[in-house]
Parts: structure tokens; C-alpha cells; sequence
């Protein structure tokens, strides 16, 4: 991924945007420097120097004239740029597109952002070419970043300032081995400029009674799939099958709880285990245990207009193989179609170690 490159997407970027005819929106660009936290000893010997790079971004403003946008403060969303010097030969550089919300807190002076995409690495692991790149497995990886910062718009004209912190996390969440992942920790300054003459006025238009809300108890079907691969570098990707249901119960218009069951047909572990008793027989392990795990967890969903983030913690019931331990963590994405139907993008880990991006849809009855 040249620079050349780079410096070419990002004014196409800003060209195609500026020439929107449209009284909502706003570009910004920071600038951003840190480090890389050492979440894993195993990538000590990439932290080398401090990260650095820029982040574009295009927002789209909204003013309440869906009940959605009032009950979250007028949010704004886009779509993010991101392209980060790793400082460091054997990560290379990576740049990463993103889908993001911004949050807006204390009088709209506080921003949160939150992104979710994918980044593209020049330099991934290769047995002959980078072995010493454990971080990144492929060159596809997914992405999330955060941002907090305070920002003021309009100082001087249309121009205005941010400053803040900001969180990068690249990894292809076992896709393929190896994906030991990287967290960049930076701090990021920016400036930002309003396309509009002058902003719409926000409604405030809500009943006051939307607060109270009540849903009878629904039920849902979901089905997940995709591939991965165990720790072991070049055992292989298989696919994976993940049956659920559980129940939901609105308890205000944002938020609903959740507490359900999942059952998992991992192909990787059936190659794991198998690889386990033939060549580390002082682990005790027979190659007949079963490859599946029975889960129940409890969880929580945000809506957010036809989105909605999902968290659910998960323990084993039946779990007769020993893998990453017996409590897990599914942290995703929703996207409604109609009142029942639903695409969902999840991320499986046991803790910060991640087991499989989970691609699957379903019924909520």
C-alpha cells in the first residue's frame, strides 16, 4: 500500500464528498501518534517505534426528525479513512475503511466514536518472506476503532477543532494462524469543516412518554457460520456451524436482555484435538474427544435505529475438550429487515483471544 497511493484515495475522498449537495454533513482529518500496547508478550519484539498516521472521516448529521436520533442526542454517522505507519518492517503499514457512529455528550462538546470495517496490511505473515510478523495472519483483517474527543466546530468560519484519544485494533480474528492482533493507543489531533452555510434546527418532537415502553417476551432463531483456524500455523481452516436460540424482553426502547443457548460444530477442533494426541502425548489427550460445546449465556442488545449491538457472555455445559477455557464472549452487529428478519456480524473470543468471525442471520418471533 504506497503512499502515493494513499495521498490519491484520500482526495478522491475528499472531492467526491465536498460535491454532495447536501446541508448535513461534515469532514474531518486528525492527525495521530502513540504506541502499541503489549496485550501479548509474544509481540514484544514488534514494538518498536510509536505509530503513526490519519484519520479521514465524513459525517452525516442528523436533527431528530426520526424518534431514533433524538433518543441518542442528534448522533452523527459515516464513513471513516484510516492509515497508520506501524513504524516497525515487519508489520509494514495498514490502511482500514470503516462504517462509524459519533455520540456527542456534555452540551455536544465531548464526541465518542465508534467504527467498525476492515484493514488491509502490505506486509502479512509469510513462513519464508515475514515469519517474524505474528500479529497478522492475512492481509484482510478486521478493524475497530474508538475515539474520544473534545471537539468544537465553527471557531473560525466553517473551520473548527478536535483533539482526543483514540483506539486502533486490527485482527483477522483467527481466520488464519497466526493472529496474535495489535492495539494502537494515540492520541490524535484534528480539524474539521462544516459543508453547510449553517446548521438545520435540532426537533425535539418526542412524546413524554417515550421512555415507557413494553414488548412481550420474543423469541429468536439464529444460525452462524464462517472459518477459522487454530493457533497452530498451517493446520489448516475448516468451516464452523453455530445454532442458537434464546429469548429477549424489551425493557425500554434501547435496550433488551437476552438468555438463550448455542451449540457449536467447530471443525477446527476436531483437527486440533486430532493433532494434540499424536504429537504431544504428555497432554493426555485421546483424539476421541468430541469436537462439539453446548453454551448458555445471558446477553444485552442496544438499539440503535435498524442496527443494534450485541453483548453476550457465555458459558460451557457441555464442553469434553479443553480449549481457551469454559467462559466466552460474542460482541457483534445486527441489521433489522422488517420487524422479524435480521444479518448479523459477530466476533467469538475467550477473553482477548479470539476464536472466529461469525457471519449468520435470523428470526426474531
Amino acid at each position: 500500500m504506497k503512499f502515493y497511493f494513499t495521498c490519491f484515495f484520500c482526495l478522491v475522498f475528499i472531492v467526491g464528498f465536498s460535491q454532495e449537495k447536501t446541508k448535513t454533513s461534515t469532514l474531518d482529518i486528525s492527525y495521530f501518534r502513540g504506541n502499541i500496547a503489549e496485550h501479548n508478550s509474544d509481540i514484544a519484539h514488534l514494538i518498536q517505534g510509536h505509530p503513526e498516521g490519519f484519520i479521514l472521516s465524513w459525517n452525516r448529521k442528523t436533527f431528530g426528525f426520526n424518534d431514533w436520533e433524538q433518543r441518542y442526542n442528534y448522533p452523527d454517522y459515516g464513513v471513516t479513512y484510516a492509515y497508520q505507519n506501524m513504524k516497525n518492517d515487519v508489520l509494514g503499514n495498514v490502511a482500514s475503511l470503516y462504517a462509524h457512529y459519533n455520540f456527542y455528550f456534555f452540551k455536544r462538546n465531548l464526541m465518542f466514536r465508534l467504527g467498525q470495517g476492515l484493514g488491509y496490511t502490505e506486509n502479512p505473515y509469510d513462513k519464508e518472506q515475514n515469519y517474524r510478523n505474528i500479529a497478522y495472519g492475512t492481509h484482510l483483517m478486521s478493524s475497530t476503532f474508538v475515539m474520544l474527543n473534545y471537539k468544537k466546530e465553527r471557531i473560525f468560519d466553517r473551520f473548527g477543532l478536535q483533539a482526543g484519544f483514540s483506539l486502533i485494533h486490527y485482527s483477522n480474528a483467527n481466520v488464519k494462524a497466526p493472529n496474535a492482533s495489535t492495539n494502537s493507543i494515540t492520541l490524535n489531533l484534528g480539524l474539521v469543516y462544516n459543508i453547510d452555510e449553517q446548521p438545520l434546527e435540532y426537533q425535539h418532537t418526542l412524546a413524554e412518554n417515550d421512555g415507557k415502553f413494553t414488548e412481550p417476551i420474543k423469541f429468536n432463531l439464529v444460525f452462524r457460520t464462517g472459518i477459522n483456524e487454530s493457533d497452530v500455523v498451517g493446520s489448516g481452516q475448516f468451516p464452523f456451524y453455530v445454532f442458537s436460540g434464546y429469548a429477549d424482553k424489551r425493557i425500554t426502547r434501547k435496550s433488551a436482555l437476552q438468555l438463550g443457548t448455542d451449540v457449536f460444530f467447530s471443525n477446527f477442533l476436531k483437527e486440533l484435538i486430532y493433532y494434540k494426541s499424536v504429537s504431544f502425548p504428555e497432554e493426555n489427550v485421546s483424539g476421541d474427544e468430541d469436537y462439539k460445546r453446548v453454551g448458555i449465556f445471558a446477553g444485552h442488545e442496544l438499539f440503535i435505529n435498524k442496527t443494534s449491538i450485541v453483548t453476550q457472555f457465555g458459558y460451557y455445559v457441555y464442553y469434553p475438550y479443553d480449549f481457551e477455557g469454559q467462559t466466552y464472549l460474542r460482541l457483534g452487529l445486527k441489521r433489522y429487515f422488517g420487524k422479524k428478519w435480521f444479518a448479523a456480524v459477530t466476533l467469538k473470543s475467550h477473553g482477548a483471544k479470539a476464536e472466529a468471525v461469525e457471519f449468520g442471520g435470523g428470526i426474531r418471533l
